[in-house]
């Protein structure tokens, strides 16, 4: 990377950038209250009130400008009133629309200006709907504040004499980019100022396929070479960084700012292009948390592909995380998206399938706890007299319940009115609706978390207590009340079960069982309350964390001692992943219990995570394991897949000397993140996790 570029990522890990931030925000709220403005009416000032309150700042080496000045979302309404937008319904966790992915290609294709004539002829069209008229003149306001933001980025370009920067935005994002580094220009502030009023988690979809034309006409035109174009796209990379600490989410990171390559096209034609792969090498060359890469691939993915990617996963950075075709379009075929949409999908925040444009879904309300509605079915069976077959049952029950909770928490969602988002979705103004009332694909996801641990509880159940009759049903019921002290041997037999992730067939099969029972359980609510369905999934989020140590935002208290051996505290498999603790047979195992599971029934996504270590990645033959590792896992079928490569000794180094470490990065959960800003007991998690050689 060349050096101006080194000191723009050194300035912004100093977040440097700060100085720049002023005091507040504006006052918004006194001004919605005196005028007596609408919901969407505030909205819409909010937002025009954030661009017009952003100050220009252009540093003299930039190319790729916006750096945001205005430090928070200001509110427009009091707290009180606030709470009562939600009477009758519920909020999504901060309350403004989140974790879903903009049209990027559409709205670059069109520029500003293009998507303002689209919604003045709908409104003409609408005119006599009150609420079609109301929305749109909010787009046009919207459109014409941020157009307004980046002529005054154009002024102060020209007052500091960097002509080639005002050209540019004199240029974009009103109107369609004629070269690469405008569309890379006109992308920085579409995607930076969705946060402006209050949405995060926004994903920049399917990156090289609606940047490829771009760098496709400069390349042949040769107004641009290639190290030039990965130059343009360094800067723009590090700029996503650049107010990331702003973002909301779990732990400093979880920004969901994700993007998808690879993959095939809506008309089902290899998708791959130079843009990929300049993606990965300048990606691995940046080496910093954002953006998230992800990589569509397939049982005939290209080798060399794949070693590119390993060559990403050798930085430390955690990504790319890989999504199996094979699998995943199929699974959204089954939950009645159209061809075209699913070979078209990219992944949310973390890794949840959403199609860009087209979705307003709400892809996390929660998770299913699978620790716990085994461990509570096994201590009520055991005091009833159950057989096995009877903790299945209600194993199965809990499972029902719990689904069916999380759906009627959000039965009554209320979304609030999102007019600038709205702009960048595929055929809202279109329409003449909001976003918020929805879009062509409305489902909701939830995750099935801690499937290891309760797998293998209950496979160690039916070993020990039922077949063998080595540990006696109250000794169980004792041992597990007492988090297994004065029952170590007890413990002991019941930790010695078979795991998943070992290719084991009596512990997968109690791992299908709570997918297909949790499937099931999905399928039986024909309406989520939003005309879509409810889609289960194999991820947990941070919910590996809070239901062993619990939390506020779960409504079962934290699972105390399993039977798979496990003490109260300990915590569970994040996604689909061994049981900490278990003691694999190799990555190769790993893959092979999960690949049982039937993707195309929970096709809400969830990676399988595998630790690496970084003795893995000592020279290139040792890459093309890991390219062959990954192809394998497509051919067997599993679904997603994350890889990262790990140091115990320097990640254990770095919680004692963490300015020695601050560009530490680790792969999380659905994100990577420094590791010395993460909270204690998520380093904690990371540094427990089993680690595979080859």
């Amino acid at each position: 990377m060349v050096r101006r570029l080194e000191a723009m990522r050194e300035a912004v890990r100093e977040r440097r950038q700060a100085a720049e931030r002023q005091s507040a925000p504006p006052d918004v709220l006194a001004e919605c209250e005196r005028e007596g403005l609408s919901w969407m009416q505030r909205v819409c000032r909010l937002f025009v009130r954030q661009c017009e309150a952003e100050r220009p700042v252009i540093a003299p080496d930039q190319q790729i400008v916006f750096t945001r000045t205005v430090p928070a979302v200001p509110a427009i309404y009091s707290d009180e009133a606030w709470r009562q937008r939600f009477a009758g319904g519920k909020a999504h966790e901060l309350g403004p629309i989140s974790n879903i992915c903009a049209d990027w290609g559409l709205v670059l294709a069109a520029g500003l200006n293009g998507r303002r004539r689209v919604a003045l002829l709908t409104r003409e069209r609408r005119s006599r709907d009150p609420e079609a008229v109301e929305f749109l003149d909010g787009a046009v306001a919207c459109i014409d504040a941020l157009m307004a933001l980046a002529g005054r980025y154009a002024d102060e370009a020209e007052r500091i004499g960097r002509d080639d920067v005002a050209a540019v935005l004199r240029r974009v994002p009103a109107e369609p980019p004629r070269s690469f580094r405008e569309a890379l220009q006109a992308l920085r502030f579409l995607h930076a100022s969705v946060w402006l009023c209050g949405h995060y988690h926004v994903g920049l979809g399917r990156f090289d396929q609606y940047m490829m034309p771009y760098l496709e006409r400069d390349l042949t035109a040769g107004r641009l070479t290639v190290a030039a174009a990965e130059e343009l796209l360094a800067e723009f990379f590090i700029a996503l960084n650049r107010d990331s600490d702003l973002y909301p989410g779990v732990q400093q990171g979880d920004n969901g700012q994700s993007l998808m390559l690879g993959g095939l096209t809506r008309a089902g034609r290899c998708a791959v292009n130079e843009m990929t792969r300049m993606v990965l090498r300048v990606a691995c060359d940046v080496t910093m948390i954002d953006p998230k890469i992800n990589l569509r691939v397939d049982r005939d993915t290209d080798l060399g592909l794949l070693e590119f990617a390993a060559s990403l996963t050798r930085r430390g950075l955690g990504f790319p995380q890989y999504s199996n075709d094979d699998v995943v379009i199929p699974g959204l075929l089954a939950h009645g998206y159209s061809i075209e949409d699913a070979r078209d999908y990219t992944v949310a925040a973390c890794w949840e399938y959403i199609i860009p444009g087209r979705g307003m879904e709400i892809v996390n309300i929660g998770a299913v706890s699978f620790p716990a509605a085994v461990d509570s079915a096994i201590r009520q069976g055991i005091e009833a007299g159950d057989s096995f077959d009877g903790i299945l049952a209600r194993t199965r029950a809990n499972i029902r319940q719990q689904t069916r909770d999380r759906v009627a928490d959000y039965r009554h969602v209320i979304l609030p009115p999102a007019p600038w988002y709205s702009v960048l979705m595929t055929d809202c103004i279109e329409r003449g609706r909001d976003l918020s009332c929805g879009a062509r694909y409305n489902n909701v996801g939830i995750h099935g978390a801690g499937s290891a641990n309760a797998a293998d509880a209950l496979v160690a159940v039916k070993r020990f207590v039922f077949d063998e009759a080595r540990v006696q049903p109250r000794i169980l019921a004792a041992a597990l009340a007492y988090d297994w002290r004065g029952y170590e041997e007890a413990r002991e037999t019941m930790a010695a079960g078979p795991r998943v992730g070992n290719n084991d067939d009596d512990a997968d099969a109690m791992l299908r069982f709570l997918f297909d029972a949790f499937a099931e359980a999905c399928e039986g609510i024909p309406d989520n309350g939003r005309g879509g369905r409810v889609r289960p999934g194999t991820g947990s989020a941070m919910y590996y964390v809070w239901l062993a140590r619990g939390h506020d935002g779960m409504r079962e208290p934290a699972v105390g001692a399993t039977a798979d051996g496990r003490h109260q505290g300990e915590f569970f498999s994040s996604s689909l992943a061994p049981s900490p603790g278990t003691r694999s047979r190799g990555p190769l195992s790993v893959l092979q219990s999960f690949a049982k599971l039937d993707y195309r029934r929970v096709c809400n996504g969830g990676p399988i995570t595998l630790e690496l270590s970084d003795a893995v990645f000592r020279d290139q033959e040792a890459l093309a394991k890991v390219a062959m590792l990954v192809r394998q896992f497509a051919r067997l079928g599993c679904q997603q897949l994350q890889l990262n490569t790990l140091n115990v000794a320097t990640l254990r180094d770095a919680r004692v000397h963490p300015e020695a470490h601050r560009n530490l990065i680790v792969r999380v959960w659905g994100w990577s993140g420094y590791f010395c800003e993460l909270a204690p007991e998520y380093q904690d998690h990371v540094i427990s996790r089993h680690m595979h050689e080859f």
